[in-house]
């Protein structure tokens, strides 16, 4: 096999145009609309970052990328650079899923400006994959399919589309599958992968947009879902891809090649006359190199192939600014000899083509989301899932319940049968402050709801899956109805008949909807910490914290207004006659 001869970058040279070896013909299942042209003009990003402590801190503008020119038609295209080079940020601009503030040029399609809603229209891809794990391969499409196609589109039509898809992905033997979560195994993770892909290929998107698709899985598995993403490339998608350090049997598959370093476009053109361009600047790719591992090197300073006289400079560097400081100019030196060469004219002589009907700037559009669905359906498949997904994964559900009525008897055995005396009413409010404070710190729970799934939240929203209020209201429906109502029923029914409270119809549910409404507020300020976090252990410690301090208040304006209850009962004297 080709991949497994020594000589790898002279191989590059004797391949075929596209750089991999002739294979059976491609499905013509997923061929869907012809892929699009996406354009970029003289992209230019800086942030803010803040440095320091509290009152100390500085702020500073951080050039992310700088003068970025390129062209993706239809094929792989793929961006690769070393950590920090700029290119999820290059991805994320293209896909108009940066924040435009900084952002400077131009992104045309088909030399117009995109559309008010490419990010709804275009398909993405996050790194890490997010999918409902509780849901199968199938369910996981199909609610895909029922918000992101319109309701025009039949649901036979809608069902007949996730056939297809599980079908051109490979997907047949796990499409009934459970995704897999951390308490239950699922599919692999190159099935994970594929099936992530297919959401993002219900609406047949022209331009597909996927950030480290290789991120977490093995060689094997790797190179199987890129030559996936190759066979969808023939077809006539435009497939723009970042990607770290790719194996040579992947590397072989790319068409397009836009290699970046410190936000500067080092080399963008065909991926296999890249190792010809750096050989005319004197790098010489070795035997047995795999040509990415090659070009990260060079860009570097690491390689052994470098023909500059400033690689002993790099590898005797005493310091990591001195390093920092050799890396960038590096990157510049790249840079200014790819401004001055043939691929870059030719690039900006097609690109200034391509401007000169349009000087509209499409700065301000990246920020609409439309929605191929009304807010009711969007709720209805929301909610669904949502109730789906706490059915199959109970664990949460059962221990609340479960620690309820334990808590429940062990308060009840501690308060049994209170007197009607100021002992007994000491106790009662001992009671009902145990019982409020228990209703505060079991709602805690309530943080894993938008923590663990924002990830999913963010990705579907953006992508013009639901609004914002459908998502909120369907996990009111599925986490306060059921796990916040039934324990405090639970909890009343055990502890009031326990402790020998008032026995009359009225006072019982005034209790039971007293602990109600407790939950349902702790539970509504747990939803709000965590709605601003994205760390389960924050979330929780500010939860706490923010209990801590509303009990301690309580507990000091009680005592204001009530000082006679907390008052301790006066002992009898034993030698009285009274007490004889």
């Amino acid at each position: 096999m080709a991949e497994d001869q020594p000589h790898l970058c002279i191989q590059m040279s004797d391949s075929n145009t596209n750089g991999i070896p002739s294979r059976r013909p491609s499905s013509p299942d997923l061929a869907g609309r012809a892929g699009s042209v996406l354009t970029f003009h003289n992209i230019c990003y800086r942030v803010k970052i803040k440095t320091g402590f509290l009152c100390c801190q500085k702020t500073a503008t951080k050039e992310v990328l700088r003068d970025v020119n390129g062209i993706m038609r239809p094929g792989l295209n793929a961006i690769l650079g070393p950590t920090g080079s700029g290119k999820s940020s290059l991805l994320d601009i293209l896909a108009a899923r940066k924040d435009p503030h900084g952002l400077s040029g131009d992104i045309l399609i088909n030399g117009a400006p995109q559309p008010a809603n490419f990010k709804c229209t275009s398909g993405y891809v996050v790194q890490d994959d997010v999918v409902m794990g509780t849901l199968t391969v199938r369910e996981n499409l199909t609610f895909s399919a029922a918000l992101r196609l319109p309701k025009s589109v039949k649901e036979q039509e809608k069902r007949e589309r996730v056939n297809q898809i599980i079908k051109e992905l490979g997907l047949s033997k796990v499409a009934d599958s459970k995704v897999g979560t951390q308490f239950t195994r699922g599919v692999s993770g190159g099935e994970r992968k594929r099936t992530n892909i297919g959401m993002e290929l219900i609406t047949d998107p022209a331009i597909l947009f996927l950030d480290e698709p290789t991120t977490g899985l093995d060689a094997s598995t790797a190179n199987a879902v890129l030559l996936l993403l190759k066979r969808m490339s023939e077809q006539g998608k435009t497939i723009i891809f970042s990607i770290h350090q790719p194996r040579y049997s992947i590397f072989r598959l790319f068409d397009n090649l836009t290699l970046l370093a410190a936000g500067r476009v080092l080399y963008h053109g065909p991926a296999q006359h890249a190792i010809g361009y750096f050989q005319s600047l004197g790098y010489q790719c070795e035997p047995f190199n795999n040509p990415a591992d090659f070009f990260l090197d060079v860009i570097n300073g690491d390689s052994t192939a470098v023909a500059m006289n400033k690689t002993d400079e790099i590898n005797t560097a005493e310091s990591t600014e001195e390093r920092t400081e050799y890396d960038k100019t590096l990157a510049e030196h790249f840079a200014e000899k790819y401004s001055s060469s043939t691929y870059y004219r030719e690039t900006k002589a097609q690109l200034e083509n391509i401007s000169l009907g349009n000087k509209k700037k499409t700065k301000s559009v990246f920020r609409q989301i439309t929605y191929a669905n009304s807010f009711l359906h969007q709720l209805k498949w929301v909610s669904r899932r949502t109730f789906k997904n706490m059915v199959r994964n109970p664990q949460a559900s059962i221990a609340q319940v479960s620690v309820t009525a334990f808590l429940g008897l062990v308060v009840g055995a501690l308060f049994f049968g209170l007197k009607e005396d100021s002992t007994g009413l000491q106790n009662r409010v001992g009671a009902m402050f145990f019982l409020t404070t228990n209703q505060c710190f079991s709602s805690i729970s309530a943080i894993e709801l938008f923590v663990e799934e924002k990830k999913i939240f963010l990705h579907e929203y953006i992508s013009g899956y639901y609004r914002i209020s459908a998502y909120f209201i369907s996990k009111l429906m599925a986490d306060l109805i059921p796990i916040r109502t039934l324990p405090s029923i639970i909890f009343t029914c055990i502890v009031y008949f326990m402790l020998g409270l008032k026995p009359t119809v009225e006072a019982f549910f005034t209790m039971m909807f007293t602990l109600m409404m407790v939950s349902y507020t702790a539970t509504s300020m747990a939803l709000a910490i965590a709605a601003g976090q994205s760390v389960v252990a924050v979330a929780n410690l500010l939860m706490t914290i923010t209990f801590v301090f509303m009990i301690v208040s309580s507990i000091i304006q009680f005592s204001r207004l009530n000082p006679e209850i907390l008052e301790m009962p006066k002992c009898r004297n034993p030698t009285s006659t009274e007490f004889n």
